[in-house]
């Protein structure tokens, strides 16, 4: 028998200031399901959430939730007038005997449910929202990016509970491992439409590029056809004028679909511009140790910054990850110890707290009265890494329209700030880029392109960010802060850090490569495995085997988290049968590789 859907969506449309949002939409969200709600920034993915939610009325069109069914949405300004403390807003909708729910919830997102509403920061609020949303458990929850503003361990822990959970829900983030690890389906909004397909956020993009695909290759044979009767039309319509105003008319309705075709937005025209090459050691700090507020920052720290560095900063909310950065930029001093810069620095800083964005400014006196991008005597041109641009032009790069640019930044949506933010660093010209929280509200198609810059940027990068695919995609060296003044080295992004530091041990300076699960000893140094014992192909078996035991064991912690799911086999036969014979194979090859690694390093240490 058929599920009764949760929440049913039918024949919604939606027109703001003009342009139509939605029209014609329908969709169903059905008990137990897990969706990722994804598309572009600007395109209606917080709109659509707020329709689904009842928040915003549709211009026509039904929504429908069954009697007793209750919809959760977490709210992103919420007010909370009359309320004392966070707590109590937070606790407004539970019975008596509930709280205890609320508890486990700011405990687990390290929210302090005392504090007073008027003196919490936008992401306390906002957390209280997410607390509120967990406790009250509806049988539907929508989440519009519930990591923001949360750190690694906390966004861990939501995943946990988003894992167990029975309730439905419909995610938006920009949170990759956030998406790939919770969502069995994917709406996808593009150009006004919502699709809608059966599988998690990890099928999303191979199955976006297919649909553009397919679309380039439509667009290409209809763009053939109209050239080919347009050439008939020129050539041969004089003489059967009058029998032929059928193909004419046939002309003129594929021209009318050509032109109502709605082209995809493409990717923001971004660009590093680098300064002069920096000297080879860019940064050396020996000795910081610096206390703020009664906390240690950092006791005994040791950095060495070369050229070329992507070094990332991890760590919970308000260990210091900030303060630790400005003080190797030389903005904080330390109580013990020295910084030194190398030589021809040129710093760009993208700030997470957005403190160069004005809210009451227009896009267009954003850029051209700022002191690093203005242009002398004139109100609509910016310099942009060393040549004057107009300053619409130079908007339309970080995709904003013409009528965007004289908007209030307050206006703009989170992404669409990010994106401001960084056409104004991006406008500069530097070799040391330091980016807090960057991806905050970024789209995956942006993200990617930003990955791209850094990646061939030859400057050295400052990194702090929550998003552990960011990390793993851009750190080459993770700084893992821990509290206490404990700031550690790790070689690589996020996961190595996690191999490197084991799960739950305490962090260890020791950046070599993981050992195996089941064996004692840890590798050896590449320099004391390559012994005479060992022919050449046994010595470079022996230093890769560990990365191949890591990636098994991934793999099968994939397929058993699959199979947890009681109801695969009744639901996918053929996907149950796969995937058990899959993670017998990974087994088998897990059991290999580790008994090979066992009898290299014995011999290499015989």
């Amino acid at each position: 028998m058929a599920r009764a859907p949760l929440l049913q969506l039918t024949d919604i449309s939606l027109t703001f200031g003009g342009d139509p949002v939605f029209d014609g939409l329908s969709l169903a969200v059905q008990q137990g399901d897990r969706v990722a709600l994804v598309g572009r920034n600007g395109s209606g993915k917080s709109t659509l959430m707020k329709v689904m939610a009842g928040l915003v009325e549709a211009d026509s069109g039904l929504r429908a939730v069954p009697p007793a069914t209750c919809v959760g949405y977490m709210e992103q300004d919420p007010d909370m007038s009359g309320f004392a403390t966070l707590g109590d807003w937070a606790a407004q909708n539970l019975a008596p005997g509930e709280e205890y729910r609320l508890e486990m919830a700011a405990e687990g997102l390290k929210l302090d449910a005392g504090r007073d509403p008027a003196t919490a920061s936008g992401g306390e609020r906002r957390r209280a929202a997410l607390a509120k949303l967990m406790a009250e458990a509806p049988e539907l929850m929508l989440l519009d990016e519930p990591t923001n503003h949360l750190d690694i361990e906390a966004i861990a822990w939501l995943e946990a509970e988003l894992k167990q959970t029975k309730a439905a829900f419909v995610l938006i983030s920009h949170d990759r491992a956030f998406l790939k690890h919770l969502t069995r389906a994917t709406l996808w909004i593009d150009r006004g439409a919502v699709r809608r397909q059966e599988t998690g956020f990890e099928g999303f993009e191979a199955w976006r590029d297919k649909v553009w695909e397919d679309e380039d290759v439509a667009r290409h044979k209809l763009d053939r056809k109209i050239k080919s009767e347009a050439r008939w039309a020129v050539e041969g319509i004089s003489a059967r004028r009058k029998r032929n105003q059928g193909r004419v008319r046939a002309l003129q309705d594929l021209r009318a679909e050509r032109a109502n075709q709605i082209r995809r937005q493409g990717t923001a025209a971004m660009a590093l511009g680098e300064g002069p090459t920096s000297g080879r050691k860019v940064i050396e700090a020996t000795g910081l140790s610096k206390d703020y507020d009664g906390k240690r920052i950092v006791q005994g720290f040791d950095l060495t910054v070369m050229r070329g560095d992507r070094i990332a900063f991890v760590g919970p909310n308000g260990v210091g990850k900030t303060t630790l950065i400005k003080m190797l930029l030389g903005e904080v001093q330390p109580d013990e110890g020295a910084v030194k810069h190398g030589t021809n620095l040129e710093i760009a800083v993208f700030d997470q707290a957005r403190a160069r964005l004005d809210p009451d400014a227009t896009l267009w006196d954003s850029l051209t009265n700022d002191p690093l991008m203005a242009v002398s005597g004139s109100s609509d041109q910016v310099m942009v890494r060393d040549n004057p641009r107009h300053v619409v032009g130079y908007l339309k790069d970080f995709l904003f329209d013409e009528a965007q640019a004289r908007a209030p930044v307050r206006s703009l949506s989170g992404g669409e700030k990010a994106r401001l933010l960084l056409a104004k660093i991006m406008a500069q010209t530097s070799n040391l880029l330091v980016l807090d929280e960057p991806t905050n509200d970024l789209d995956i198609e942006t993200l990617d392109l930003l990955q791209d810059l850094l990646g061939e940027y030859e400057g050295t990068v400052l990194l702090v960010s929550h998003d552990r695919d960011f990390l793993d995609r851009v750190a080459t060296t993770t700084v893992a802060m821990e509290g206490d003044g404990r700031a550690t080295l790790y070689a690589g992004g996020w996961s190595d850090y996690r191999s490197q530091r084991g799960a739950d041990a305490p962090a260890k300076a020791d950046t070599a490569k993981p050992a195996p699960k089941k064996a004692a000893p840890a590798p050896k140094p590449k320099a004391e495995a390559a012994k005479p014992k060992l022919s050449f192909t046994e010595k470079h078996r022996l230093e890769e085997l560990p990365a191949v035991i890591d990636r098994l064991g991934k793999e099968i912690a994939k397929l058993e988290e699959l199979l947890a799911d009681p109801e695969l086999f009744g639901r996918e036969p053929v996907k149950f049968r796969k995937a058990t014979e899959a993670l017998t194979e990974r087994q088998q090859a897990l059991d290999a590789a580790e008994t090979e690694w066992l009898e290299l390093e014995e011999k290499a240490g015989a």
